[in-house]
């Protein structure tokens, strides 16, 4: 079984920053792709960013310029960096990464369990 835990969540003033990450555990052979996504309150959850393994970046429109996200590898953590928080940010952040598994080398999606930040005006 695969683990995501997520850390770095609170409340922060608009304008402010924030640095969320995401350690994987477990039955891990490899994790390809690893990501952020978001879910406000009554909306649907949508993509904020994602790294392959290699590095290559792709961010929503609405954090491009603002939010980071880069990985460790040795680590297995993903992170996310966030500058110039808005209050339309405050969602329920959650991790999710493609792993292939340890035991059944088949690649699976993995979600974390959700860390919340609150950006106040």
């Amino acid at each position: 079984q695969v683990q995501l835990v997520e850390s770095g969540g609170g409340l922060v003033q608009a304008g402010g920053s924030r640095r969320l990450s995401c350690a994987a555990s477990g039955s891990i052979f490899r994790v390809n792709t690893m990501g952020w996504y978001r879910q406000a309150p009554g909306k649907q959850r949508e993509l904020v960013a994602t790294i392959t393994r290699g590095g290559s970046t792709n961010y929503a429109d609405s954090v491009q310029g603002r939010f980071t996200i880069s990985r460790d590898n040795a680590k297995v953590t993903v992170y996310l960096q966030m500058t110039s928080l808005k209050p339309e940010d405050t969602a329920s952040y959650y991790c999710n990464a493609d792993v292939i598994g340890s035991y059944t080398y088949t690649a699976d999606q993995y979600w974390g369990q959700g860390t919340q930040v609150t950006v106040s005006s």
